[in-house]
């Protein structure tokens, strides 16, 4: 045997045993891809100029370096990509189809995943430097990672119309984080591309019409954009639409064939706390700031802040059939409420007395 064969077989079992390290660690899988960004980097550039990232500036102030993985790893030969499950057992449709309950997406019912799995990813990569040596770097949209495209051209799945990564034995309820190494694995092949087929379930259902062509999706209209990234006003045409989504959407993922096959999570932290799988939107408008802080402490929803929580809720409750509670809320809440709550909850008070002087509810 060759010195250069031996070393390719270390390699291999090496590559065998880092998956099954990932596996005992809590992610259902993990490939292995080239440093090399391929065709995605020109994708995101294409979006990139035609504006759909909205508000995200750090998408571009950072497009250079989610194309040159090198310039975050000097030396990095190879990116693993690792998947973690999150759909928790609820009944998901149940709410979303009641307009007096507020839908919350599915991923950030329980704990912060990018504490979660930036752990698990730091241990892994500290496994594989103790016992391979090389230098290694994890990540969870902590940094311009293009994660889709790797994990893609890994083999974890294909991106389909609505831009999700989408596994044929797992559908796209599952995170994913990824390891810079500068060791030379062996690469996984990707899966066959185009498992989308002439479906347009995705599309036709987005309740905002975001995904406006298979695989490109306008976030200024994307509905996880408008309740999450974006910091100002939402659109006045765009908030009807909204329904009962206060944080993030996962319409495109309830409606893709493919995730008969998602399989519910076995992490007991992404399980929903404070019964935000269901909960009404009037008993979540009515927390004070000390109890949103209290109740989203080590959760994803912390991060768009007391304000923006009310602006989504209000949103909401205007969406809701006519209730005098609801306008009774509203109205007590509109007097001293900062502006951006304030121009919402006008627009949810006069939606709610819209709805009562057509019931024959109010006279004015």
């Amino acid at each position: 045997m060759s010195q250069q064969t031996g070393q390719d077989s270390d390699l291999t079992a090496l590559a065998a045993e880092v998956k099954a390290w990932a596996r005992e660690l809590g992610f259902a899988d993990l490939g292995i891809s080239p440093a090399d960004p391929n065709h995605h980097a020109q994708h995101l550039r294409n979006w990139l100029n035609r504006d759909f990232h909205g508000e995200m500036h750090y998408m571009a102030d950072r497009e250079a370096l989610r194309a040159d993985p090198d310039s975050l790893l000097s030396g990095t030969l190879r990116v693993l990509s690792a998947r973690m499950e999150y759909l928790p057992d609820t009944a998901t449709l149940d709410i979303l189809r009641d307009p007096n309950k507020a839908y919350i997406s599915r991923y950030a019912l329980g704990r912060d995943y990018h504490k979660l799995i930036r752990k698990r990813l730091a241990q892994l990569a500290e496994r594989l430097q103790k016992h391979a040596g090389g230098q290694h770097r994890a990540f969870v949209d902590s940094a311009p990672v293009l994660e889709r495209g790797f994990a893609e051209q890994a083999g974890l799945g294909w991106i389909g119309k609505n831009s999700m990564l989408i596994n044929s034995k797992a559908g796209s309820w599952f995170f994913l984080g990824e390891i810079y190494t500068n060791i030379p694995l062996p690469i996984d092949p990707p899966q066959e591309t185009g498992h989308c087929g002439s479906c347009r379930a995705c599309l036709d259902d987005c309740p905002t019409g975001a995904i406006v062509a298979p695989y490109q999706v306008d976030a200024r209209r994307c509905i996880s954009y408008l309740t999450i990234e974006l910091k100002g006003a939402i659109p006045t045409e765009l908030r009807k639409p909204m329904g009962n989504r206060v944080f993030g959407c996962d319409d495109c993922q309830l409606v893709c064939p493919w995730n008969k096959f998602a399989r519910l999570t076995a992490e007991g932290d992404f399980a929903p706390r404070h019964q935000l799988d269901n909960s009404g939107l009037l008993d979540l408008f009515q927390w004070d700031e000390q109890t949103f802080l209290a109740r989203t402490e080590g959760s994803a929803i912390r991060r768009i802040g007391y304000s923006r929580w009310l602006r989504n809720l209000a949103v909401g409750l205007g969406n809701a059939p006519f209730d005098r509670h609801i306008l009774a809320a509203l109205e007590h809440r509109r007097s001293d409420a900062e502006p951006l709550v304030a121009e919402h909850i006008e627009w949810a008070i006069a939606e709610q007395r819209e709805k009562g002087a057509a019931l024959g509810e109010l006279t004015n």
